[in-house]
């Protein structure tokens, strides 16, 4: 760790022409914007024709002829949008920042449209070319294969490892994140063999002969997680790399999910030394919160506004593409022989509602991964066991994902408070999969039901998980306005939402489930100036919003990108 902060000051000073030391900053002058359609986002969703900036902070919005007055008056600067549209900066309501930047160091695993792998022998060709760079006894990681779109239609196993290299360990994670594949010199550093059991909320596959096949499921990662934690230099850069690819999407407040404790730590020191030129709000997996609470280090950064600690995430169940995600009812195609195969719960359920009590009664806020409606049914019964243990009117806890909630989950969420935060996306990358391997047409159908918890006052969000996916907000609202999946098949077309609804969704709406939404997240007087203004208004034609560019991303009345 001291070392890591030794390369974070020095790294400072290298990097602060680039991205410039935030406390060296002298404060912005006054601007205002005129020229194109202003969405503030604000509770009558009004667009207007200007937007006035003093300092770091919005002064006014309104009309053009208004405002010319204020900028006469403060001697501002005039920027002409010249018919583009300025928005409040997307936020990040759930995601895995920098992650981003990952593959700045690990080999690239995805399949088209993300990446290059079609078929197994194209994820060993890249870990192959991994190796060659990587020094013999060390590991050589890939991220974001994907087995339902490679040729074969399974996933690698240790044997196809083998193939990129007998002289390295190799850790090859699936998409989703929750599954990965590694080869036997990496099974013998894990201490796997065929007597090693299965570890509760965790699976090790096995051959007919009862070997590991080198595919590990959830918890049964653990012992080579380790590996995906990179050292200094290659941290850096990932910042830097997940950085640019933040805010060339618009993005002016990144989230980082399930975040261990000595991340929390250097992402915190990383935003105080000007190494992270975006907003962050990091969200401590279960032993850092719980660190925190003991007070084993600070809860805080030095300014909030810059890095702040949100809410403690807990993972329930895993993914359904990837069959761990917890389901009430059987998968539509199982993964092997079983027809009852309905995934299962990372977390028991007792412990399960152990944990959001005792982080609920210490009055943190809660998120909990749940992509399977069982293990959102788990998650709900935590969190009423938690307000009944002690009542808090506002605690704006978290289901991430919700990605199979049921109507009278919406209900229950309606009736508690809680924010469901949809991987809407997934109606793009993985809803003909859904509908043909996972789910069936029927339940495909409600995946991420947006529509369903507005008709119920719900207040949600949607999000990238990036970087499962790549972090394109853009992309991400159209998803949620049109649902299409990469066929060109409407899956679910009654939970379409309004394009305002969705551009909602990844500002106020991802505020206010931050608890921010009093400081950013719509464009009103004395809130942080953070701005993206984009080539056209997203309100204009809303079955093209994926093709709308990022022309500038403004934080703190700062130009922050290009």
């Amino acid at each position: 760790m001291r070392r890591l902060l030794l390369v974070l000051v020095l790294a400072a000073a290298i990097v602060a022409g680039a991205f410039g030391l935030r406390s060296a900053l002298l404060r912005p002058g006054p601007v205002l914007y005129v020229g194109g359609p202003i969405l503030t986002m604000d509770s009558e969703n009004r667009v207007v024709e200007a937007l006035a900036v003093d300092g770091d902070r919005v002064a006014a919005a309104g009309s053009e002829a208004e405002l010319r007055g204020w900028a006469r008056e403060h001697d501002a600067r005039i920027v002409d949008l010249a018919g583009q549209a300025l928005l409040p900066g997307f936020i990040d309501a759930h995601g895995h920042f920098p992650g981003a930047g990952i593959t700045a160091v690990f080999a690239d695993l995805n399949s088209p449209p993300i990446g290059t792998a079609e078929r197994i022998d194209d994820v060993v060709a890249l870990l192959a070319a991994q190796a060659k760079d990587t020094a013999a006894g060390e590991w050589v990681v890939g991220l974001g294969y994907d087995d339902t779109l490679l040729e074969e239609g399974r996933h690698p196993t240790r044997a196809d490892l083998d193939r990129a290299s007998t002289e390295h360990p190799i850790l090859a994670v699936h998409v989703s994140g929750h599954l990965a594949v590694t080869n036997s010199a990496g099974l013998r550093e894990a201490g796997y063999d065929r007597e090693t059991p299965d570890p509760e909320g965790g699976l090790i596959r096995r051959d007919a002969s009862g070997e590991p096949d080198g595919v590990l499921e959830e918890t049964a990662m653990e012992p080579v997680a380790g590996q995906l934690v990179p050292g200094a230099r290659d941290g850096l850069r990932i910042l830097r790399a997940g950085s640019e690819a933040y805010l060339s999407q618009g993005v002016t407040t990144a989230q980082s999910g399930a975040t261990p404790g000595a991340l929390v730590r250097t992402l915190v020191w990383a935003s105080r030394l000007g190494l992270v030129p975006l907003r962050m709000v990091i969200w401590p997996d279960e032993q850092a919160a719980s660190a925190i609470l003991d007070g084993e280090f600070a809860a805080q950064g030095p300014d909030p506004s810059w890095a702040r600690i949100g809410a403690v995430k807990l993972i329930a169940d895993g993914s359904i593409q990837g069959y761990t995600g917890y389901l009430s009812e059987p998968y539509h195609v199982p993964p092997g022989d079983d027809p009852s195969y309905r995934g299962y719960p990372r977390i028991p359920r007792d412990r399960l509602r152990e944990l959001v009590v005792r982080f609920h009664e210490a009055g943190m806020q809660v998120a909990v991964h749940g992509n399977g409606d069982a293990a959102i049914d788990d998650i709900l019964d935590a969190f009423e066991a938690a307000q009944a243990a002690r009542h808090r009117p506002d605690a704006r806890h978290v289901v991430i994902h919700a990605q199979m909630t049921r109507p009278d989950q919406l209900d229950r969420m309606a009736a508690l408070g809680v924010v469901p935060s949809f991987f809407s996306l997934h109606t793009f990358y993985w809803g003909d999969r859904h509908r043909r391997l996972f789910m069936g047409p029927e339940r495909a159908a409600r995946m991420s039901p947006a529509a369903s918890a507005a008709a119920r006052s719900v207040r949600f969000t949607i999000h990238a998980d990036t970087p499962i996916v790549p972090m394109e907000p853009l992309r991400l609202v159209w998803s949620a306005v049109n649902r299409e999946t990469r066929s060109g098949h409407v899956v679910g077309p009654d939970e379409r939402i309004a394009v305002m609804a969705a551009l909602r969704a990844v500002t106020i709406d991802a505020a206010y489930q931050h608890f921010e939404d009093l400081e950013k997240g719509s464009l009103e007087p004395g809130k942080l100036a953070d701005l993206v203004i984009l080539s056209r208004s997203p309100l204009d034609d809303p079955a093209t919003i994926d093709e709308i560019e990022v022309v500038q991303t403004v934080i703190g009345g700062r130009v922050a990108w290009p």
